[in-house]
């Protein structure tokens, strides 16, 4: 029988308190989905009984699942939690970004602007997310306290050493930090963890019928904000989303997986990885960490 490693927990809330000792004003990165709910969840463990001693930040593309979505503001709510919402189409409405056109066309890679906008708006100086090293092979470069510039850039190759776990969160005025509390921990990891703590999670997790249709051998919702050729079929079945991003980079699986143990045993016999449903890493091989580059979370 699995029993969850308590030592990967105590890491993640030993990170999220010296994040909070050593920031001014650190933000929680929230994109709703199970990663970043879990953050907000060891949040909650780590500073009980007082409430979470900062903000959670969204950066919205518009383009997001409904579901998840109505999920996020009734989950805020429950938790108590502050949310500073803002939206990639204001940065567009501002002439900052130029929106994306075509069959490929997303507001994923444009967040970046957004997010260094917001960063700057909050004076934030700390940055966490959810992000682990066995998503994508430039999330597997990153320290768990990873330096950015004063222009929220990302340098591979100039990170800071971390030996014994001691985190160096030292920084000159405008610089930030990104902060990986699950840096160690896999997408099993996860999973196993929502069902020791019983952990609600946005409905497209889990097995559902929807109107979809197949592009590129990747299963697409038929979404009025997804772009589709007219020779592309609709036609409705049952999947889910390993992972929650925008709706126009988004690819599902199908799936009968309808619990957690159930999605548990099907990652067990899986041959493909999380990041492989995200159009947008498929771009080029080095897709994640060009974006990174230029403030990608």
């Amino acid at each position: 029988m699995y029993t969850f490693p308590t030592a990967l927990e105590d890491e993640a809330i030993y990170i999220l308190r010296e994040t909070a000792a050593q920031f001014e004003r650190p933000v929680l990165l929230f994109s709703c989905g199970k990663d970043s709910i879990c953050l907000v969840h060891l949040a909650q463990k780590a500073f009980y009984p007082v409430p979470i001693p900062f903000p959670l930040l969204h950066i919205d593309t518009g383009h997001n699942f409904p579901e998840v979505m109505a999920f996020r503001d009734k989950f805020v709510v429950e938790m108590q939690a502050k949310l500073h919402i803002k939206k990639v189409e204001d940065t567009i409405f501002a002439h900052k970004i130029v929106e994306q056109t075509g069959k490929y066309a997303s507001r994923n890679a444009l967040q970046s602007i957004t997010l260094l906008e917001a960063i700057q708006e909050f004076g934030a100086d700390a940055c966490i997310g959810g992000a682990r090293r066995d998503e994508e092979k430039a999330r597997a470069k990153e320290r768990i306290f990873s330096f950015r510039n004063a222009e929220g850039k990302w340098d591979a190759y100039h990170q800071r050493p971390e030996l014994f776990d001691i985190l160096n969160g030292k920084l000159h005025k405008g610089e930030n930090m990104r902060i990986f509390p699950l840096s160690n921990w896999t997408e099993k990891d996860v999973w196993h963890y929502i069902l020791q703590e019983n952990i609600a999670l946005p409905s497209v997790y889990f097995a559902h019928e929807r109107n979809i249709f197949l592009r590129d051998g990747l299963i697409w919702a038929a979404e009025e904000v997804v772009f589709r050729e007219t020779t592309e079929t609709v036609f409705p079945a049952k999947i889910r989303f390993r992972t929650v991003g925008d709706m126009t980079c988004t690819a599902g699986v199908f799936s009968e997986a309808a619990t957690v143990e159930e999605i548990i045993q099907e990652l067990s016999e899986s041959k493909t990885s999380e990041r492989g449903a995200r159009i947008d890493d498929k771009l080029s091989a080095a897709a994640m960490e060009d974006r990174k580059k230029q403030g990608y979370f």
